[in-house]
């Protein structure tokens, strides 16, 4: 059973850093499910605090990645119409365009909605580079993440 867990916990951790670019995946969910896994097997033993810790950062992580976005085109000088229609262009993006969606959904309603707002196309693009930015910057916290949960699962291990 300890191999099954190892085996199927070592998936989990990877495909947890596969979901920081494939917006379908949880990335930093699936990597603590995977220490999890680990943590049941005989082989590895994580404390409690060590687990409750882990998954509120894959929690937070899986947050500010949708947040951030958001703040990006607020930080760029983005109206509060120019922050709805990030937050709406990521919700059409996610559903209807995958995995490119969650890039461009923010970027593009951002714009939109700054154009809504009356301003002009130079603040829209300004406001959606923000919002892209925030996007880049989301990504790499959930990447951060999911290799520090892979590290602690390969340690553990050896």
């Amino acid at each position: 059973m300890d191999i099954v867990l190892v085996v199927m916990g070592g998936i989990l951790v990877f495909l947890g850093i596969l979901g920081c670019f494939l917006p379908v995946l949880p990335g930093p969910p699936l990597g603590f499910a995977g220490l999890l896994l680990l943590h049941f097997s005989s082989l590895a033993q994580f404390s409690v605090t060590f687990l409750v810790i882990m998954g509120t950062i894959a929690i937070l992580a899986s947050i500010l990645d949708y947040l951030v976005p958001i703040l990006g085109a607020k930080r760029f000088g983005g109206s509060r119409l120019g922050v709805v229609g990030a937050v709406v262009g990521l919700l059409l993006g996610i559903f209807f365009f995958p995995p490119l969606g969650i890039v461009i959904g923010p970027f593009l309603g951002a714009i939109a909605g700054e154009l809504i707002n009356g301003d002009d196309l130079n603040k829209a693009v300004k406001s959606g580079f923000g919002s892209f930015l925030g996007f880049v910057f989301g990504t790499g916290i959930k990447l951060a993440v999911s290799f520090v949960m892979a590290y602690y699962y390969v340690e553990r291990l050896l």
